[in-house]
């Protein structure tokens, strides 16, 4: 299943989807019907090491998150968008707006709504607790840790 992430030296940028890849796709509901995240701190420290080694960051999110926020509000530079329905777009601007081409960026997702992105760019990258037909397209990588659990850290490593 998991195969091995390799990416070229030209890498300029990492997208990612955030549910299913900072975290591992559950949400926490209270009796108030107030809703949280897991995150890992492997995950933030990756955003972290990517960013202090000169690569952009960006977050594609298909729902509203105060995890989201929060993870915004730690790091200057990065790139947030929240609420998603159609990502591609939302991908093809980000990268337009940075003069990118789809060799210079990864793109991390673990879901049918991330499939159009992930085909899009050079290297595609996806969690072991993805949706099958994810895992099944042949371009995809798979990273050895799973979504919320260092996954996006995973990628910045090998990049390193």
């Amino acid at each position: 299943m998991f195969k091995k992430l390799k990416f070229d030296r030209n890498i300029k940028m990492i997208v990612s989807d955030f549910d299913g890849v900072f975290t591992d796709g559950s949400i926490f509901i209270d009796e108030d019907l107030k809703t949280s995240k897991k995150l890992s701190f492997k995950d933030i420290m990756g955003v972290s090491q990517a960013i202090k080694h000169g690569f952009k960051v960006a977050l594609i999110s298909g729902e509203k998150s105060t995890a989201v926020d929060y993870i915004q509000n730690k790091f200057e530079g990065l790139e947030t968008h929240q609420g998603i329905r159609q990502k591609l777009p939302i991908l093809k601007d980000i990268m337009a707006k940075h003069s990118l081409s789809p060799k210079e960026v990864i793109y991390i997702g673990d879901d049918v709504n991330d499939l159009e992105c992930l085909n899009y760019v050079k290297y595609g990258v996806t969690v072991p607790n993805a949706n099958q037909k994810v895992k099944n397209s042949k371009k995809i990588m798979i990273t050895q840790n799973l979504g919320g659990d260092g996954a996006f850290r995973e990628v910045v490593d090998e990049l390193l």
